[in-house]
Order: structure tokens, then sequence, then C-alpha cells
């Protein structure tokens, strides 16, 4: 049967089960990605696990998002970073080098190949032709040591993209486009593959805005086929021998299909606090702006600063207005500066931040209380920024530089009746400035093996947690509604991310922007065996941070139970041995309140056997539910053995055994 280029992809990387939506399969890891965010985690399990050295073609660690170094944490993170680099072989990217997305793209990632990554937006690498897909840390460090991924067969999303994109539209309408159609939970169990005509159209950093942002609609991955703009993508790069043709074969379908006719589109923007809150701009033009920011990896090209630069070209800022310049690449930024481009931006009074993560992430950039921000960044969850009252709007950069130029949000197409401004068609340099010295290249393995790891004050090892009780006794220390994503549930910022290598630390900040009190009602333990934490649809949803799963599993959460959950979070329960169970009847979640004692009993039974549901009681109201798991039987072990490390050094240990009898 022909294949779409995502079925291709898998077939030559299947190591188990078939290819039937809903099925757990294995895939061969090709490549990994790790940022600095989650990678210290992700260096200290790879200790933990005793690995000698990377399994995989390639591995790449990029410093991107904690680059504020107002006290010693962040570079001595820095610093140990590198030291794991070095020590277990894998490429270092240094700090201000760039966004790992960006950086990856130009410099390291090959069409055909499979790559897992630490980050949520990890599939924007799906713009090359690759089936890049964000997991949680300790799911890449599996892969960093030969273990397959495992996730279940997603079906196959076809959207079929016809004409071409009018003036002041661009590749962010796109997927906000999708994301109006579909919301943020409208990719849930499925790849989406870009085909059609209308690709033709995109350039590859195009694709990468659109792949980068399929994570807002809780996509597995985003493929797009790798094809002759691929192939000058590449060759530009001076990596034209990298390039493989993958494109979908003759007759090939799709589980589900759409169409996206890209002439008919219009300058969209995504009003607070959901990705999935998209009205056209139009509907929302005239409200006053505090800030205009344009850079991070939702638009991390080229053209996405060219465009605006040539917008401001021989005028300014509107008065009150902060011009937030965002280079995702170091790379980036040397070809605007070769190309004369910087020079409008800074005469416009725009302020350039160095080359990373930054205010996408909370590090920085934060704007002022209640202020509408328009961002060009992918998220816009509520306290992202940094402000913990935001107002954050995500655009194109055609509606970031309009509305910088007026100082009300602005529908770009009326810059030409207002301003004279005609629209300003960017083509990248066909002869690009390439900068790979920011890279540093993994040690041979007999050099490697004699490194040390550099751990400052802040690196804390890895708590061991103990395996789940057959029967538990749980009070509901916190009930949530819809959406509730990781950002919320373990925040970034620069007040939280320099923790991240120190578990006891960091997790006095889970849920704080939530309930101030969960933490110290977690500490004080009244039930010996934990708590058990209660949420409504797509709990977990956005950043791929295991934070969100290890820090509240460190303050004795067990259980949590929902109407449904976002992928990645679901798998980092119980990577780390929390059991994550759903409502059979979603009904039943009115029916709990915070503090009720809720009593689980036959848990063992109920995940080896045949029988995936679990009964419930709350002793508080003496009523009884009925819950259901989707644990395959690998995940099933994980939770019951305390977590994923549990299981792999058991394994490990086992191997080892069995090499010395032997002997």
């Amino acid at each position: 049967m022909p294949r779409n280029v995502a079925q291709q992809l898998i077939a030559s990387h299947l190591v188990t089960g078939d290819m039937s939506p809903g099925a757990e399969i294995g895939l061969r890891i090709d490549q990994t990605l790790t940022q600095d965010a989650t990678g210290t985690l992700v260096m200290l399990e790879l200790e933990a696990m005793g690995l000698d050295t990377v399994e995989t073609e390639l591995s790449a660690q990029y410093v991107d998002h904690n680059l504020l170094q107002t006290d010693e944490r962040n570079p001595d993170d820095h610093l140990f970073l590198r030291s794991a680099c070095r020590r277990f072989g894998i490429w270092y990217s240094k700090p201000g080098n760039g966004v790992s997305h960006a950086v990856h793209m130009e410099r390291l990632g090959v069409p055909g190949k499979t790559m897992v990554g630490s980050d949520s937006h990890t599939p924007a690498a799906g713009s090359l032709g690759m089936l890049a897909v964000g997991v949680g840390g300790l799911e890449v460090a599996m892969a960093m040591a030969g273990e397959p991924l495992y996730l279940r067969m997603p079906a196959i999303w076809g959207v079929r993209l016809t004409g071409a994109l009018p003036d002041w539209v661009s590749a962010k309408d796109v997927i906000l486009e999708l994301l109006r159609r579909h919301d943020v939970k409208g990719g849930v169990g499925r790849i989406i593959e870009y085909y059609g005509p209308g690709v033709d159209a995109l350039s590859t950093m195009d694709r990468h805005v659109i792949a980068n942002m399929g994570a807002e609609l809780g996509a597995t991955t985003t493929v797009f086929p790798s094809d002759g703009e691929v192939r000058r993508f590449l060759e530009a790069q001076g990596r034209g021998d990298a390039w493989t043709e993958i494109v979908a074969e003759d007759g090939a379908g799709y589980d589900v299909e759409e169409e996206i006719d890209l002439s008919s589109l219009e300058p969209l923007i995504a009003t607070p606090s959901s990705p999935g809150n998209v009205v056209p701009v139009r509907e929302v033009a005239g409200t006053p702006i505090y800030q205009s920011y344009v850079g991070s990896s939702a638009n991390p090209g080229y053209r996405d600063i060219a465009v605006v630069a040539e917008i401001v070209r021989g005028r300014h800022a509107a008065d009150g207005v902060s011009l937030d310049i965002n280079p995702a690449s170091r790379q980036v930024l040397e070809n605007l500066t070769a190309d004369g481009l910087l020079m409008p931006l800074l005469r416009a009074g725009a302020r350039l931040h160095q080359a990373g993560c930054n205010g996408c992430i909370g590090m920085g950039q934060a704007p002022a209380t209640g202020r509408p921000s328009l961002r060009t960044t992918p998220r816009n969850f509520p306290g992202r920024s940094g402000t913990k009252e935001d107002a954050v709007y995500l655009v194109s950069p055609e509606t970031a530089a309009a509305s910088a130029l007026t100082g009300v949000i602005t529908d770009p197409r009326d810059l030409e009746a207002r301003l004279g401004i005609a629209y300003p068609r960017v083509a990248e340099p066909a002869h690009p400035v390439v900068d790979a010295d920011m890279l540093e290249a993994p040690l041979p393995p007999d050099a490697a093996v004699k490194e040390e790891l550099v751990k400052g004050p802040n690196i804390s090892s890895l708590p061991d947690f103990d395996p789940l009780p057959d029967a538990v006794e749980l009070p509901v220390l916190l009930k949530v509604g819809d959406n509730v994503s990781t950002d919320e549930i373990m925040p970034a910022g620069q007040r939280v991310l320099p923790f991240r290598s120190n578990i006891p630390a960091i997790a006095e900040f889970v849920y704080y922007q939530v309930d101030e009190s969960y933490v110290a009602r977690a500490k004080q333990r009244t039930h010996p065996g934990g708590h058990a934490i209660v949420g409504g649809d797509n709990y977990g949803q956005g950043s791929s941070r295991e934070h969100a799963a290890i820090a509240p599993r460190y303050l004795g959460l067990r259980v949590v139970i929902a109407r449904s959950y976002a992928r990645i979070h679901w798998q980092n329960l119980a990577n780390f041995g929390i059991l994550a169970l759903e409502f059979a009847d979603p009904g039943d979640y009115e029916r709990i309140n915070r503090d009720d004692v809720l009593a689980l009993s036959g848990v063992h039974a109920a995940l080896t056997g045949d029988d995936r549901t679990v009964t419930v009681a709350n002793t508080t109201k003496d009523e009884r539910y009925v819950l259901r798991h989707r644990l395959s039987p690998r995940q099933a072990e994980m939770v019951l053995a305390g977590g994923l490390i549990a299981v792999f050094r058991r394994r490990l240990e086992a191997q080892r055994r069995t090499t010395q009898t032997s002997q």
C-alpha cells in the first residue's frame, strides 16, 4: 500500500509493534536534542543509569533557556552540561549560540532521521522531513542509552495546502488558522502531515514555524516532505550531502484529511491566554499595546526579523511601545548584520537581545502588569511571560511590526493606506554566513571516559522513589480544571529555572501560581501514603518539562485522576512512578472536592491484569467511583517499580550478573 511521509519514517525505524492507530510501537532513535532547562536532569539520569557513552548516531545539548547569569547557578549548570557532553559523547552548543530548534536545523538535522527531544517544540525538525518527537527527559536519556521510543501509533492527519500566501500573511497565520479551527486538543493522538501544491510556496523556515507550533494542537509531531526546497536550504547551509528526498508515494492516503487554501488566509491573532483563542486581527484592532516581541523558536528565521526591519525602516516604534528583537540563532544575527538589517531596527528603537529563548520562557523581557504584549512566540499560557497577570497575544512578525509602529493592535494590511508602507517580500540569502564555531563536537570515546562531571553546589542527585503500594489512602490536595499546563504545574522563568538541577529546591514552586498553599500542605504529609490531585480535560498540556512530574512526586504525589491527559505529561507521570487514572464517568469529576480522602485497593491487579479499571472509595463522602488506566504492560511495570530508572537499573544489574556468570 502506498505510504505517506510519516508512515515511511515510522516504518523505516519500527522495532516493535504494528502501525495500527492506537497500538503501542517502538521506534529506533537516530538523534536526540536536549536543552538546559531539561538537559541537566537528563545528564543526571545518564549518570544514575551508569551509562558510558551515548548509543545514538548524534546527540546534541543546547544552552538556550537559562542564559541570565544573575548569580552562579546558571553558569555552574553550563559548566556541568559541558562536562557531561564531554563525558558521554554529546555535541555541545554554547550559551548565546541560539535556540536548539533553529540551530539544529541549520547544523545537524538530517532528512529521514528520527529524533526525540526534551522540549515539546522538537517537532520543528519535521520541516526537514524528520520524525521528531517531544518527550520527557527520561525518555531522551533512554534513547541515548540505545533504547527505543515507545508511543501509541498516531493517526496521520493530512493537511493539504493549496494556493499561496497573500501579502501581509505569513506562515504564523497558517498554524494559527489550524488552531482557530481545532483549538489546543485538536491534534491529540495524531501526526500532522502537510502536503499538496501549497507546500511548494513555503520555505524550509516557513515550514519550521508551522511544525514548531503543531505542539500547541497537542499533536505527537508534524512532518513535511523533504523536497527540492529542503535540498536548497541544506545546500545553502553547506550540508547538501545530508539531503535525501522523502515525499508521499503516489496514491498514499491519510486517516484524517483537511485542506487549507493559503490564498484565503488573513492575519490572525491568538488572544490571552491560550494559543487556541484565535480570531482575525481586525476583530481586536485598536487595543493599545505595551510590547511587540519578534523572534523565538516559533519565528526563528532570517525572514521573520528581516521583514520587520523593512517594515519599520525609517520609522520609530510608537511612544510607550517596547520593540524587542529576539534572534533565534547567532548565525541569523550574523546574516542580519551582514545585510545591513540591524540598523533599521536599532533606529526604530528596538531592543536587541542575545540569541536564545529569553522572554518566551519568562527569562527576561517580561511585560508590564496587565499591559498587552504581542509576541511571535508559540505560547501565551498565564504567567509564562514572567509577569503573573499578563496579557500576551500571539501574532506574525508582520502584525507585530505594524502594531509596534501604531501603538495599537493593527491589521498589517492597513499599513499601506495608513503609512504608505508596501509589503516587503524578503528573500533569504542565497549564500548565508555559516557559523559552526559555537558548537563543540564530542570527544573520542577513549578521551570521554576520562572526563569528570563538574557539579556546582546547586546540583543535587536524583531522589529515589519507592514502589507503588497495592492499597493507598490519599487526600486530594488539589483540584484543577481543564487545560492545566505544565507552566502552571511547574513554572519556568528566571525565579524558578535556576533550580532545575535541584529537585528539593525547585519543588518549592510546584503549583504556586494556582494554589500557594499546595507545597506546605504536601509537606505536612498527614497521610504517610502521599496524596492525589484531581484534574479536568487535557491535564498537563504544553511544555515537556519532566520537573512537572518529578517535583510533585518528590512532594508525595502518587495518583492523578483526570478526565484526560496531554500525551507528554501522561508519559512523564509514568516515568516517575505516578499513577495516572481517568474517570470512567467524566461526571464523577464534579463529585470530588479538595481534601476528600480517596482509598484505592487492588492496584497491582488492575495494572497487571486484563481488567483496566480501579474502584476508588471516597471515604469522606461515602461514595465510590470507577476509574480506568491506559498504561501498557511496559508502563505499568514502571509505575509499580517507582519509575523508569528503577526498571532500567534492575535490567542493567541482571545483564551484569549474566555477563559475570558467563565469564
